[in-house]
């Protein structure tokens, strides 16, 4: 892969930049190409009413494990099946635990019996949004936002619930980059996905790629990672995709691999550019790991890449992400 220069990406940067073009208060970016038109046209694909879950399990067994800031989710059972006697038998006498004795008051005079847990998890551990203020460089998020107004308490500005208020169902259309070099399950590591491969995909598949779309990119990660637990890397976009996505007026982008772009970014200190090109300048939105196997089978089978996408956030205040379960619609 040839190497490129700081310079190169500064000037795409300048190329792509939407700060103001929603207005000086933005903070959702791309999703604006989102509107009730193109939500109502998205309805519209729906013709044999075939759903596809495209959210990965969120399991201590996930497709996190090799970064140490980010792991997958633990989840513990705070009330289970197994505390059915202790709440007649125990608890009444265990005076020393308020809890025990609060529970066993509660329960103690009526048949009712319930289970109960919590889930402790990074909001990006598995199918996900990255917000925008997920990623930043020079101090500055997207639309010219400080990085100071993301703080221990939250992200002030660009967080994942300013997403969560609008929602996110549109059109969305899946580029089969599996298909296209004819890989057996997932691509190459180190081999990024060019702009004339999303154009020679899109033209082999009969699909146009437009404003307000969502575009799903197959690079077959998750097929591998659920066969064989093999959580090495794959193909990626490559960076200079960002202008592609942008001249499209592409509402939001997602990937079946860890992180939409190739990780081997070419650029010297830069490893994520395509990162800081979309949430940064571009306000572009990005979904990762989101499972495309069973839709990408469907619609090389009935030659059909374009569908009804319902992908909303939850509504985590000042969140820089948010776990997901989107859902493909045809």
């Amino acid at each position: 892969m040839t190497d490129m220069s700081m310079d190169e990406f500064y000037e795409m940067a300048n190329e792509v930049r939407n700060w103001g073009v929603w207005g000086a208060d933005d903070e959702v970016g791309t999703l604006n190409y989102i509107t009730p038109d193109v939500v109502r046209r998205s309805a519209g694909l729906v013709r044999k009413g075939a759903v596809f879950q495209l959210g990965m399990d969120f399991a201590p067994t996930g497709p996190q494990g090799d970064l140490l800031f980010r792991r997958n989710p633990l989840h513990v059972m705070t009330i289970d099946g197994g505390d059915r006697g202790a709440v007649t038998e125990t608890f009444p006498s265990w005076e020393a635990n308020g809890l025990a004795q609060e529970y066993a008051a509660f329960m103690g005079s009526d048949i009712l019996r319930f289970t109960d847990d919590m889930i402790i998890m990074h909001t990006q551990s598995s199918t996900q949004w990255d917000a925008l203020s997920h990623a930043y460089y020079d101090g500055l998020l997207y639309n010219g936002f400080s990085a100071d107004t993301v703080t221990s308490v939250g992200a002030y500005r660009c967080g994942i619930d300013k997403v969560g208020a609008r929602g996110i169902t549109s059109r969305g259309v899946l580029l089969d980059i599996v298909r296209l070099r004819g890989a057996q399950t997932s691509l190459m590591h180190g081999t990024p996905i060019t702009a004339h491969e999303l154009d020679q995909a899109a033209k082999s598949q009969g699909v146009e790629v437009g404003e307000g779309d969502i575009v799903l990119i197959h690079t077959g990660w998750v097929t591998k990672f659920l066969r064989a637990g093999d959580r090495s890397p794959s193909a990626g976009l490559d960076w200079r995709t960002a202008q592609w996505f942008r001249e499209r007026r592409v509402a939001a982008v997602a990937a079946d691999n860890s992180g939409v772009e190739d990780v081997a970014s070419g650029i010297e200190g830069n490893m994520l550019p395509m990162h800081l090109l979309c949430l940064r300048e571009m306000g572009l939105s990005f979904g990762e790991f989101w499972d495309l196997t069973a839709l990408a089978a469907d619609c090389a089978a009935d030659g059909v890449y374009e569908f009804q996408i319902v992908a909303p956030p939850l509504r985590i205040s000042g969140g820089v992400g948010s776990p997901i379960n989107p859902v493909a619609i045809k």
